[in-house]
């Protein structure tokens, strides 16, 4: 069986993910529904784990909801993190440039050299070209980094100009970095649905879902915190696939194939 929560499991916020994973496989436990033990952490808690027979609870992106596993897994519902000019559930991506660069909005970067997380986030990528495409901004997509922590610390390095940070991650980006005190935000894209919690095929969504919701209410207040998290909440599966995809990064021609 396989439980992972990796998508905000920094090493700072790991005991406090293993508080709540702890309320929720306890609840499942009582509600009869197996669960491991632990949280399995690493390259395991992402493809391996989304794709898994016995995927017990996962959390994955709206990108790789939409593009891959939507009818593949059972969706749950989505952790509200509160994010700010956002409705409960969604969520959005901030720019952030150099402090000391002094252009001030993100309108101000066009053909701006871009550091992105990987192809298929959301909030690192999707929402930026979308967000690029509708005011007529060119982003040009030049390092891939593997995280939004990395792709924020380029930028503090000065090894790419701007960079978008889902929201959730720069809160704690902020909390945790020193770099991020040579950061300055220059612009947030349009909301779109947060990353929602998913299950095996089949799995019994509803009452996994009550379950997380009591796992969440009882979660202290510090781990709530850590976690930023406020609540959960549920959006149907349209919302997700009505987002629009972009094109790659490759058909940019600004990165070569690996």
């Amino acid at each position: 069986m396989i439980a992972a929560l990796g998508m905000y499991d920094r090493v700072e916020v790991q005991p406090s993910n293993d508080r709540l994973w702890a309320l929720i496989r306890d609840g499942l436990r009582t509600a009869g529904l197996a669960a491991p033990d632990a949280l399995t952490r690493g390259v395991g808690a992402f493809w391996p784990a989304w794709g898994a027979p016995d995927l017990v609870l996962s959390q994955t992106c709206g990108f790789p909801y939409r593009a891959k596993l939507h009818g593949k897994v059972a969706l749950i519902g989505t952790p509200n993190f509160g994010v700010n000019g956002c409705a409960p559930g969604y969520y959005r991506s901030v720019f952030v440039a150099a402090k000391k660069d002094e252009r001030r909005d993100v309108m101000q970067f066009d053909g701006a050299s871009l550091a992105f997380n990987e192809d298929l986030s959301q909030s690192g990528w999707a929402a930026v070209q979308n967000f690029a495409q509708a005011h007529g901004l060119k982003l040009r997509p030049t390092l891939r980094t593997g995280g939004h922590q990395l792709s924020a610390r380029a930028v503090a390095e000065g090894r790419a100009e701007i960079a978008a940070i889902d929201a959730i991650s720069w809160e704690m980006i902020q909390r945790h970095d020193p770099f991020a005190a040579q950061l300055q935000e220059v612009g947030v894209t349009d909301q779109t649905p947060g990353l929602p919690y998913i299950s095996a095929l089949g799995a019994n969504a509803d009452l996994m879902f009550d379950v997380i919701s009591d796992a969440i209410t009882d979660l202290s207040a510090p781990d709530k915190y850590a976690l930023c998290l406020r609540g959960l909440v549920r959006i149907d599966p349209s919302a997700y696939l009505a987002v629009p995809t972009p094109r790659t990064p490759y058909d940019h021609g600004m990165l070569a194939e690996d």
